[in-house]
């Protein structure tokens, strides 16, 4: 039986109730979402932890073979974003999950005014108090017009006077220092080749052929 792709569950479904996944699910692959749903609560309390205290937090949990608890800690990077980096993409991500967090918890205190500071902080962040940038349209674009020219002063270079008489000058002036080129015809080379290179299976004119010592 094919499983559907386990990122691709955990990514749609990571936080769905464990009892509409038995219903949708393998059992083995419902163990993988758990897992990773868990493991990935973990990380986000644990940012700095390194990838072997990942594989061995979840190994002593869940008491899973490492190949499997590399698997678990590759969906769980896949969740989150950057988390390998020090980009600003990843600190954008921390900074919000951070501002979330303080919210949830003023909110459980009722306390309006730690509220209303996370709230302003996360708009500035995330800057939803600005509007989106418009698409340019591409069918009012006018493309800027090109005319080919040897005239050097759209550069700002004042032109030679008598351009191409100095041009037939030089040409006419470097011909002359020229050493002339003589063509010859290809000829065979005269090389003795077999006399130069002999084969040595062939056995020499002068000896006569090669007889056995022993």
């Amino acid at each position: 039986m094919a499983y559907p792709n386990a990122i691709e569950v955990c990514r749609a479904e990571l936080f769905t109730k464990e009892s509409e996944l038995r219903e949708r699910f393998p059992a083995p692959l419902v163990e993988k979402v758990l897992r990773v749903r868990e493991m990935y609560n973990w990380f986000i309390a644990n940012p700095d932890a390194t990838d072997r205290e990942f594989v061995v937090e979840v190994c002593q949990r869940h008491e899973i073979h490492r190949t499997t608890a590399y698997s678990d800690l590759a969906v769980v990077k896949s969740l989150l974003p950057m988390l390998g980096s020090s980009s600003r993409d990843f600190h954008r991500w921390r900074a919000n999950e951070m501002l979330l967090a303080t919210y949830k918890m003023a909110q459980k205190r009722n306390d309006s005014k730690t509220m209303e500071r996370a709230a302003t902080a996360y708009g500035k962040l995330n800057r939803i108090d600005i509007e989106d940038e418009q698409a340019l349209p591409l069918d009012k674009i006018i493309p800027q017009p090109f005319t080919a020219t040897d005239n050097p002063r759209v550069l700002g270079i004042e032109p030679i006077p008598n351009i191409q008489e100095k041009i037939s000058e030089m040409i006419n002036k470097y011909r002359r220092e020229t050493i002339d080129i003589e063509d010859v015809e290809f000829e065979e080379p005269d090389l003795e080749l077999d006399t130069l290179f002999p084969d040595p299976q062939t056995p020499s004119p002068d000896n006569g052929p090669e007889t056995s010592l022993l």
